[in-house]
């Protein structure tokens, strides 16, 4: 792909896809949900954390690398976050449809691969289903990628006790870090405090239930904390959000890199 083409797949035009090299070009779909994250933050986090980190991983991509960012989809399933207002959720059908259609216009257009790029946990058993779905039925090599799983470094997680990494999820430390580094404006720190979860309290008291791997609990939000949120909110730092910000750009950036780099399957 010729450096002068846009990065977003909108900003082009149709003719531009025949100069696109196929074998090199991957195509990303950012995922996110547009749902609760407790009394302190906006509905937006996800789609403001997603856009944030792909936005500042565009620099760190080499000039020449074919990538293009398609539409960000903005509601995602979030059932379990629907005992709260202002919650938007589609059914996991629905998507699936959806989603299967945006990639087997991909496929059309003549592109091979595939990024979905995810930041709601929500999505993530929805989204195993779409990948396989699109390579068995139109050929897409598919990568399902979390901003929340990418691996950073280890003066970066450390930033975080390991119980907010195991436990904060959603609302916590973390998010709410990168909250006041993109957005500070939409964060109410006077809201934040530690939204305690109860999975913590039950994998001291029941250790293979509770320890992370051997069992996935089916929980909604208020299960865990009846706030909405869960992790120490009120330990958040502007600056510890910078460190995850830039850390997970990097990461991504990389990742995108090599997945130009790797032939189609």
């Amino acid at each position: 792909m010729s450096a002068k083409l846009p990065r977003y797949w909108a900003h082009l035009k149709s003719p531009d896809f025949a100069r696109l090299d196929a074998a090199r070009t991957v195509a990303v779909l950012p995922v996110a949900a547009c749902e609760q994250h407790g009394p302190h933050l906006p509905l937006s986090v996800d789609v403001d954390l997603l856009e944030g980190v792909l936005a500042h991983s565009l620099p760190h991509l080499p000039a020449d690398a074919p990538v293009l960012i398609l539409p960000t989809q903005s509601v995602g399933r979030s059932i379990e976050h629907e005992s709260f207002a202002g919650t938007l959720g589609v059914d996991s059908a629905a998507l699936i449809g959806h989603w299967l259609d945006l990639g087997r216009s991909v496929a059309r257009a003549g592109v091979k691969k595939l990024v979905l790029l995810n930041a709601h946990g929500g999505n993530v058993s929805t989204l195993d289903i779409v990948g396989r779905e699109l390579r068995a039925r139109h050929g897409l090599t598919v990568w399902m990628v979390h901003t929340f799983g990418l691996k950073l470094p280890a003066e970066v997680q450390a930033l975080f006790p390991p119980e907010e990494h195991r436990f904060g999820a959603h609302g916590g430390d973390i998010e709410t870090s990168m909250m006041l580094a993109l957005h500070p404006e939409r964060v109410d720190m006077a809201l934040a405090q530690n939204f305690a979860s109860s999975s913590q309290q039950r994998a001291q008291h029941y250790p293979v239930l509770g320890d992370g791997q051997s069992a996935k609990l089916a929980w909604a939000v208020q299960d865990l904390n009846p706030l909405g949120a869960a992790g120490n909110a009120a330990a958040a730092t502007a600056d510890k959000g910078r460190a995850v910000l830039q850390a997970s750009a990097q990461v991504l950036a990389r990742l995108l890199t090599e997945a130009c780099e790797l032939a189609p399957l």
